[in-house]
């Protein structure tokens, strides 16, 4: 079999460049170890946010995404067959908002500088005291000393919205195959990647995408390459359903820390939010432990502990269940998304970490516009798989299993 592109995962990245490739014209193939949204993708909260992102080339990227994501419902009802659209869900998406709440006088200002420089780069970032807090999120609790409201915060349902990109993306002649991990390269006589080969046979294009999320690193070097991605894991608690008592997305002001961190030790804040069915999810933690999935306790009463200070009626609700994913960390925070430069033929896409559903729309445009050697909308030299230091290592981590997601 052979296409224009190979597309190394089925996540919300895959899916995005998938989409956008096929409505280039170019022919697409998407491969996946497992399925649709399998891995770090349908395991998060489908966050969309500016809120959380200092000014620099990622809030550039989030926000051309966020612009992107407002037009995509749209979009798809113009890009799928009527008889589809009309069965498959919407995104969900929503733009709630977010608020963000200091309780310590120690936490109120860096809270509020990082607002003012925030608001510099056009974010909508507004400063409310103690009663519009409490007005916009009546059970918070009176203890906030700072609060800053991020009206541009949104969420989608991650996993509908994979589906609905693939599916958009099929439409246009993309092939998308389950259950086929990448185990090599293909290679032309002059040295250039032609293709990979599968457990399943080989599959040959003139460009590679690796779009593996948090295996990304061991796609790459399959594929003659070196990418620093590492797994970063990350736990969230789900209770059971209740009384619609959380109306945007919270979080203390802690999180951008724990987010920014490069620390391999266990990271915890607060961040908390009610979904349509009525369940509350509570997170988040961050921890580099390679791709160990036992359970984390100590995260888990971290992460329900400093809740409680923020909603203290969560003291008296119930986890209906615990889940945990592995997000794509890299060394300097920022995603790889171009070209590689040692593999002719191999592109990335990836390295985004808990941010990788928000900046998905923009990445796929931005990769897109490499391929087909359009303006990109956004500055792609940030985010250079070749850019200095990338080629950091990370110190030895705990042993990585074989088992794939792409």
């Amino acid at each position: 079999m052979s296409s224009d592109v190979i597309i190394v995962g089925a996540g919300i990245i895959g899916a995005a460049c998938a989409r956008v490739l096929a409505a280039a014209g170019l022919s697409v193939t998407v491969l996946d170890g497992a399925a649709a949204a399998s891995g770090t993708s349908g395991q998060g909260e489908g966050n969309i946010l500016v809120s959380d992102k200092e000014p620099g080339p990622e809030l550039v990227l989030a926000q051309r995404s966020l612009t992107l994501w407002e037009n995509l419902e749209a979009e798809l009802d113009d890009e799928l067959p009527a008889a589809v659209r009309a069965v498959l869900p919407t995104t969900e998406y929503e733009r709630k908002g977010g608020l963000v709440v200091a309780t310590t006088q120690a936490d109120a200002g860096p809270l509020l500088d990082f607002a003012r420089e925030q608001r510099e780069a056009s974010v909508d970032a507004r400063p409310v005291d103690r009663a519009e807090a409490m007005r916009l999120e009546p059970s918070v609790t009176p203890a906030v000393t700072a609060a800053v409201h991020y009206p541009e915060d949104a969420q989608v349902q991650p996993a509908i919205a994979v589906e609905a990109m693939l599916t958009a993306a099929r439409a246009r002649g993309a092939v998308i195959q389950y259950g086929e991990p990448v185990t090599g390269a293909l290679w032309s006589p002059d040295g250039r990647l032609s293709g990979v080969r599968t457990t399943h046979g080989s599959v040959f294009a003139g460009q590679v995408i690796v779009a593996a999320g948090p295996w990304s690193g061991k796609v790459a070097a399959r594929l003659g390459s070196a990418l620093p991605v590492r797994p970063r894991r990350g736990v969230m608690l789900v209770t059971a359903r209740m009384p619609h008592r959380i109306f945007h997305k919270v979080y203390d002001a802690n999180y951008v820390g724990a987010v920014g961190s490069g620390d391999a030790a266990l990271q915890t804040s607060s961040v908390i939010e009610s979904t349509a069915a009525g369940t509350v999810l509570v997170g988040s933690s961050r921890r580099r432990q390679g791709f160990d999935s036992s359970l984390d306790l100590e995260a888990m009463r971290e992460i329900a502990a400093k809740a409680t200070r923020i909603f203290p009626f969560l003291a008296e609700a119930s986890v209906m269940r615990v889940y945990g994913g592995f997000r794509p960390f890299m060394p300097d925070h920022l995603p790889a998304i171009g070209p590689d430069l040692r593999v002719p033929g191999l592109w990335h896409a990836t390295g985004h970490e808990g941010a990788g559903i928000g900046l998905s729309l923009g990445t796929a445009e931005l990769l897109r516009d490499l391929l087909t050697g359009d303006t990109p909308a956004v500055d792609p030299e940030p985010f250079s798989p070749a850019r200095p230091g990338i080629a950091a290592t990370l110190p030895d981590e705990p042993h990585e299993p074989d088992e794939d997601a792409a």
